[in-house]
């Protein structure tokens, strides 16, 4: 069901599947709904009561009580655009704040962040499936189950999810992101070249759909690493990478995954210098002990790549040693 953010609805006509429909919205987007009736309506139902003509000046009050309204309610609207990795710190500050109907919402969402930070990926799969349904439907409960799911090997399951959410809403950074993790895993334990194809071109698709979020790119270009022989394409995409996350520190508050992103992007340019400079700097800003965990597996595959090559170095060793060191206790 397509939900715009304001909408004012005539319920003289509607019948009880409309009734419906309209109580799935106001559960969806409190707040945003103004009900106008010439006839009967639920008494449960505020409804503005007109007899020939709608009053227009007390529908326009309404609605700008509706939009104040709105704003206490505010998780929805998140949880509704959280397309990229990035955004689910956001949410987890928002969902902390208390609100009167986001509330159960915020804590829900808290809690399986929480899960998350600790590899509970069972115990997130759990509650996202005990949560009440316009809440389980969100996108960033929809993809955080898939990554969950993934970790936990149903790897099926994990991309039906993704699949489902592309076909409602297309491409996407942080879904196009994490259905290329689930290639990645297959490839990494098949070793079959199909998986790693599908891996960059979701991967790709990812960063195509917003070039702002540096995270599915960085992961494209070093699975073109990894190709053998390497894909031709990553030198054309690993500066647009670097500028993405270059300029998201330069507006932002940088996290775990910028400095990770540009230690990366140092060990694929053989830049020792820079690689240990971004590595003190992703150490500092750790918060999940899975998050360096990741990071060690994408360098170690990268080493191994080159050593296949006969180009590897010895250096890269340490960072990833140090990265694991971080992912224990």
């Amino acid at each position: 069901m397509l939900l715009c953010p304001f909408a004012v609805v005539d319920v003289t006509r509607v019948d009880a599947t409309g009734y419906y429909g309209l109580g799935m919205r106001h559960a969806q987007r409190p707040g945003t709904t103004v009900a106008i009736a010439a006839g009967a309506a639920p008494e449960w139902l505020d409804a503005i009561r007109y007899s020939a003509v709608p009053q227009r000046e007390a529908i326009a009050a309404a609605l700008k009580q509706q939009r104040s309204s709105a704003r206490r309610h505010s998780i929805f609207s998140l949880l509704e655009l959280a397309t990229d990795h990035a955004k689910t710190d956001i949410l987890r500050e928002e969902a902390r704040k208390p609100a009167d109907v986001g509330a159960q919402a915020g804590i829900l969402v808290d809690r399986l962040l929480s899960y998350r930070a600790v590899s509970a990926w069972s115990d997130m799969v759990e509650l996202a499936a005990k949560m009440p349904l316009p809440l389980a439907r969100t996108a960033l409960v929809r993809e955080q189950t898939a990554w969950a799911l993934n970790r936990l090997h149903r790897r099926e399951e994990a991309e039906s999810i993704l699949r489902e959410l592309l076909e409602e809403r297309g491409p996407s950074s942080e879904t196009c992101a994490i259905l290329g993790r689930i290639y990645k895993d297959r490839w990494d334990e098949t070793q079959e070249r199909r998986w790693l194809d599908q891996a960059i071109g979701a991967y790709l698709a990812g960063f195509e759909a917003d070039w702002r979020d540096a995270y599915p790119g960085i992961n494209a270009v070093t699975l073109m690493e990894l190709a053998d022989p390497p894909d031709e394409r990553r030198t054309e995409i690993l500066p647009l990478v670097r500028y993405a996350v270059e300029r998201k520190i330069a507006k932002d508050n940088p996290d775990y995954w910028d400095y990770a992103t540009l230690l990366e992007l140092a060990i694929l340019g053989e830049d020792r210098s820079k690689a240990e400079k971004n590595l003190t700097q992703a150490l500092a800003a750790i918060r999940e002990k899975w998050e360096p965990e990741t990071t060690a597996r994408n360098l170690r595959l990268i080493r191994e790549a080159r050593e296949r090559r006969g180009a590897g170095a010895e250096w890269p060793k340490d960072i990833e040693r140090a990265l694991l060191s971080r992912t224990r206790g």
